[in-house]
């Protein structure tokens, strides 16, 4: 990885990708620093330490700590995030936006909605905290002309690191969302390791227990990151024999065989942000406009849907809520693979370019040969997703750990590095093919 980035910096397009998404980051830390004019950010500080969830944790985590701060940006990269959540499963479920989304121009238009979306999602957030907590002591005078302008600054940072995650997807290193999330997931992790070590480690009543807390502390995020980098690079190889095309006939008959390389993550890491993201909506929603779910279902349900409360002895019912977690992770694991991998698509690319799969009839046969791979893939995928982002949240839950980078913060991070590295050797291997090709 270290070699791949110093090669990367001696070229010279490459390098101005990389400043360029270097500078776009530098950029969103700058505006978590900046407050939203009118409110109080000692408000959240204090209002956070009496919270015994994880969702405020888990926002607070993908804004980098800006909603803490109550910066410009507070409602960070998570409006968008929700919008391409929407927008994505309607382009599923209505046949007339699938084929939409198949074309280049209607492709730009169901961009174009996820940006309008991600708009009505950021005002309807602002409204909510601007509202909800500005009675309680967010906004230092609470009336109409200082919730229209937190209203407006927050929509307003919204946008823009909208816009930069864009900018720097078409000219930076490419994933311009995942990777602005990632740095202000990043940004908490000293803070977190210091806070750990602290609770566990410093304040251990002996040197013994004091080292097996590092022990353990350190096992489960090396593990963490290295079942992670692995469940990214395992690959399922489908063989595909390329009629020969050549004035040579002995080389005409042997012919070309290549493999289309089915990732066994072939979704990424979108379904932990996805699960992650609808799983702690409703209690984000529900602290914002200052209701109370009281003592009766509705405290347990939203308690439920926190991952702080599982594992825990002594309210183990809550761990139920890692069911329904289950269920999001493997839905859509199957639900983001059907929208980025077309089987019928490159069944077709394989039938025009006079490739099949040995064994396998071109055309219909090989679609459903690939669907009939496909669907034990996803599976085998998403289970390795849960089973990665677990084993934090079930220490978590055991030894009472209080932390912003559990397994879905550190899966989003290794996952994202990797398929930005990935990307960046890609650029490597263009730039070096058209300068063979132009010299």
């Amino acid at each position: 990885m270290f070699r791949t980035l110093v090669n990367a910096f001696k070229i010279k397009d490459i390098r101005k990708r990389l400043f360029y998404t270097i500078l776009a980051l530098l950029i969103v830390r700058l505006g978590s620093q900046l407050p939203v004019p009118g409110t109080d950010p000692s408000y959240f500080k204090e209002w956070f330490a009496q919270q015994s969830g994880d969702a405020f944790n888990f926002f607070d985590a993908f804004t980098g700590g800006s909603f803490t701060s109550m910066s410009v940006f507070a409602l960070g990269i998570t409006p968008y995030i929700m919008a391409s959540i929407i927008v994505q499963m309607l382009t599923l479920s209505i046949p007339k936006l699938e084929e939409m989304s198949r074309e280049e121009d209607g492709h730009a238009k169901l961009n174009e909605a996820t940006r309008y979306a991600t708009i009505g999602l950021a005002v309807f957030e602002a409204i909510g905290m601007a509202v909800g907590f500005g009675q309680k002591g967010l906004l230092r005078e609470f009336n109409a002309l200082n919730v229209i302008a937190t209203v407006a600054a927050l929509t307003a940072g919204a946008a823009f690191v909208m816009w930069l995650g864009e900018q720097v997807t078409e000219k930076g290193i490419g994933n311009g969302s995942s990777i602005i999330l990632v740095f202000n997931i990043a940004s908490r992790i000293p803070a977190d390791i210091s806070g750990l070590f602290t609770q566990f480690v410093t304040s251990a009543s002996n040197v013994g227990r004091a080292i097996l807390a590092a022990i353990i502390i350190i096992a489960v995020i090396l593990i963490t990151i290295i079942l992670t980098v692995l469940l990214n690079d395992g690959v399922r190889k489908i063989p595909v024999h390329y009629n020969g095309r050549s004035n040579n006939s002995r080389i005409a008959a042997m012919g070309n065989t290549n493999h289309i390389p089915l990732r066994v993550n072939t979704s990424g890491v979108m379904p932990v942000i996805f699960a992650s993201s609808i799983m702690q909506f409703p209690v984000i929603i529900w602290s914002m406009f200052n209701l109370d779910p009281g003592t009766g279902a509705w405290s347990h349900i939203l308690k439920a849907l926190q991952s702080s409360y599982w594992f825990k002895a002594e309210t183990p019912y809550y761990t139920l809520g890692l069911l329904l977690y289950v269920v999001l992770v493997v839905f859509f694991a199957y639900f983001y693979t059907a929208i980025t991998f077309n089987p019928v698509l490159i069944s077709d690319n394989l039938k025009k370019r006079g490739g099949f799969v040995p064994g396998v009839r071109p055309g219909r046969p090989t679609t459903e040969y690939l669907n009939n791979i496909l669907q034990y893939i996803i599976f085998i995928g998403a289970v390795g997703l849960f089973i990665v982002v677990t084993i934090p949240i079930v220490f978590n839950g055991i030894f009472g750990a209080s932390v912003t980078f559990a397994g879905t913060s550190l899966i989003i991070i290794v996952s994202v590095v990797l398929d930005s590295m990935r990307q960046v050797e890609t650029m490597m291997v263009e730039r070096n093919y058209k300068g063979f090709l132009n010299s």
